[in-house]
C-alpha cells in the first residue's frame, strides 16, 4: 500500500503522472515480470522472408511508383549520448599516466584491444584534424612530446569538459565520416540517405527524438547543413524534433518495493528507456513511417544498395496493405460469404502471421467477423533481418504468451530465462536478429491513425537493479518501442543483407569501410 505525501502528489502531477500508472508500476515490482515463452526461432521460410533478386526490382519498380501520392516519413531515435562510445577512452585517460609507462604496456596490461585499435587508425577519424589543430593551437610544441604523451593529450583533448567533450555529445552530431570538403555528422548522413527513399514530391520528412538539453545543438546543425544538402540533393527537408515526455518516466523503487526516496525526499522518477518513444510515434502523421537508429549510417557510396532494401520494405508494406484494407473496408459495409471469410483467415495465417487457432470455424460467424476485423485493423510492421554474425541485437521469435496467442515477436536476450535450457536452446538456433530496420503503416484504411498505445502488451518491460547515493534500487523500463511496444502489431520479417546494418557502438567502428570515404 502506497501512502503519498502532499509534495509527492504535487510532483506526479508536475510530470503528468497519474497515481493509477504509480499503483501499477509498484505491483509489477511486486508481481516481477515473466520471461517471455519462446516456440521456436523465426527463419527462412518459417516467419523471415526472401526475395531474389527478381521480386526485389518488382518492389522497388512498385515503390517508385506510388511513393509521390504517399506521406512519407522518417523516424530517428537521436536522444542517445556518446558517452558509452567512447567509454574505453574514459578508462585510459583514468588508469593511465604517460609518465610511467608507454601505450604498448597499458595495452597490454589492460588487455585494451580498443585502444590499441584506436590509434593503428587514429589518422583516419573524421575528427583527427581538428583535434590537432587544436592541440597544436594550445601547445606549439605539441610535436615534440614523447610519442605516448601525444596519444594521451589527443585523447584527452577529445573528452574533456572544457575541450570537444564528445563522450557528453548527443551521437547525432558528432563527426561520422570524413569527406573531402567536411566532416559530416551522423545527423547530415540521415539526411542524404532519406532523399533516397523518405523522398515524396521533392520533399523528404524527418523527425528526431532528442534530449531537451541539446535542442539547440540540433538547430544548429540543421541551420549549418541544411542548404549544402538541399542543393547537393535536389530535395527539400522538412525536419522536426520532439523530447521524450516526463510523463513516460517510470518509478524507482528500493529492495523493499517502496518509492525510492532521494535526499530531499523526493520520489525518483526515471526515464522509462526507448519504449517510452511509442507515444512520440504515436504523434506522427504519416502513411509510411521508416525507423532507423541514429547511429546506422554509411558513407555515400553505399548508401544507394541501404536505400533499395528500405523501398523493398516499403513495397511489400503496401502491398499487404492493399489487402488488408480491401477485407477491412468488406467487413464494414457487408457480412461475407464463408468462401470470402476462408480467404481472409489464409490472408492472416500466411501474410500476417497471425496464429488463428484451429476452434475458430466452432464459434458462431459473428465472433468469427469480430476476430478478423480486431487483426485486420492493426497496425503492419515491416522488419528487416539479418543473418546473424555475432552482433547484438534483438532477434526474431515465435512467442505464445499467457493467454495462448502465438505471434512473431522482436525478443531481447533479457526477456529469455537464463536457466530454461529449452528456451536457451531457442534462442541459441536463432539464425537471424533485427537491426533496426523497421517500415511502419499506422492508419487504416479510412486513412485514420491507429491509436499505438492500444497496442502495446505493458508486460514485456524489464526491470533492472541500479545503485544511487550509496543505496540499491530497482529501475523499471518500458516495453521497448520495436519489442512490446508494438507486441500486438501484424509483423512480416525480410531477410535484409548485413550492408545495411552499420551500427557505431564504439569509437573503432568508424574505422569500419562503411564508415570510411576511401578504403587506403
Amino acid at each position: 500500500m502506497i501512502t503519498l505525501t502532499e509534495e509527492d502528489n504535487k510532483q506526479l502531477k508536475e510530470k503528468g503522472i497519474s497515481l493509477e500508472k504509480v499503483k501499477s508500476q509498484l505491483e509489477t515490482f511486486e508481481k516481477g515480470i515473466p520471461y517471455i515463452n519462446l516456440l521456436a526461432a523465426a527463419r527462412i521460410d518459417e516467419g523471415i522472408l526472401k526475395f531474389d533478386d527478381k521480386q526485389k526490382a518488382a518492389y522497388v519498380e512498385m515503390f517508385d511508383k506510388h511513393k509521390d501520392q504517399l506521406e512519407l516519413l522518417k523516424f530517428v531515435p537521436a536522444s542517445g549520448a556518446a558517452t558509452r562510445m567512447f567509454k574505453a577512452l574514459f578508462q585510459f585517460l583514468n588508469n593511465y599516466n604517460p609518465a610511467n609507462e608507454t601505450i604498448n604496456a597499458y595495452i597490454n596490461r589492460e588487455k585494451a584491444d580498443i585502444i590499441r585499435t584506436f590509434f593503428i587508425g587514429v589518422e583516419k577519424f573524421p575528427f583527427y584534424e581538428q583535434v590537432i589543430k587544436r592541440f597544436v593551437e594550445k601547445h606549439p610544441d605539441f610535436l615534440n612530446l614523447p610519442d605516448h604523451f601525444q596519444k594521451y593529450f589527443f585523447v584527452k583533448i577529445l573528452l574533456d569538459k572544457d575541450e570537444f567533450d564528445y563522450g557528453s555529445s548527443p551521437k547525432g552530431l558528432l563527426p561520422f565520416h570524413k569527406y573531402k570538403t567536411h566532416p559530416a555528422t551522423a545527423f547530415e548522413e540521415h539526411m542524404y540517405e532519406a532523399a533516397l527513399y523518405d523522398e515524396s514530391n521533392g520533399v523528404a520528412k524527418l523527425h528526431f527524438t532528442i534530449s531537451k538539453e541539446h535542442d539547440n545543438d540540433f538547430d544548429d546543425e540543421m541551420d549549418s547543413i541544411k542548404k549544402r544538402v538541399e542543393d547537393h540533393t535536389s530535395v527539400q527537408f522538412q525536419t522536426s524534433f520532439s523530447f521524450q515526455k516526463e510523463s513516460t518516466d517510470t518509478l524507482a523503487v528500493n529492495m523493499d518495493n517502496q518509492p525510492f526516496r532521494l535526499e530531499d525526499g523526493s520520489i525518483l522518477f526515471r526515464p522509462g528507456g526507448h519504449g517510452a518513444l511509442i507515444e512520440n510515434l504515436n504523434e506522427q502523421d504519416a502513411d509510411i513511417i521508416f525507423i532507423k537508429n541514429i547511429d546506422n549510417v554509411v558513407v555515400n557510396k553505399y548508401k544507394h544498395e541501404l536505400a533499395e532494401y528500405k523501398k523493398v520494405l516499403a513495397a511489400k508494406l503496401l502491398e499487404l496493405q492493399q489487402d488488408a484494407f480491401a477485407y477491412a473496408k468488406l467487413l464494414d459495409q457487408t457480412t461475407p460469404d464463408q468462401q470470402t471469410i476462408e480467404e481472409m483467415k489464409q490472408f492472416l495465417r500466411k501474410k500476417l502471421n497471425v496464429h488463428i487457432k484451429d476452434d475458430i470455424d466452432k464459434y458462431k460467424e459473428i465472433y468469427q467477423i469480430e476476430f478478423l476485423k480486431e487483426k485486420l485493423n492493426a497496425p503492419i510492421r515491416v522488419c528487416g533481418m539479418v543473418k546473424n554474425e555475432g552482433e547484438p541485437g534483438g532477434g526474431p521469435f515465435w512467442v505464445k504468451d499467457e493467454d495462448g496467442n502465438i505471434s512473431l515477436q522482436i525478443i531481447e536476450t533479457p526477456q529469455i530465462d537464463p536457466n530454461n535450457k529449452f528456451q536457451q536452446d531457442i534462442l541459441n538456433s536463432s539464425t537471424h536478429f533485427n537491426p533496426v530496420d523497421i517500415v511502419c503503416g499506422t492508419k487504416n484504411y479510412k486513412g485514420e491513425k491507429y491509436d499505438l498505445l492500444n497496442f502495446v502488451n505493458a508486460k514485456n518491460a524489464f526491470i533492472t537493479q541500479k545503485t544511487l547515493q550509496g543505496k540499491d534500487l530497482k529501475a523499471l523500463e518500458l516495453p521497448g518501442l520495436w519489442n512490446g511496444g508494438m507486441a500486438f502489431w501484424n509483423t512480416v520479417f525480410v531477410e535484409v543483407p548485413l550492408t545495411t546494418f552499420n551500427p557505431v557502438k564504439t569509437v573503432v567502428d568508424l574505422l569500419k569501410q562503411a564508415h570510411q570515404v576511401q578504403d587506403k
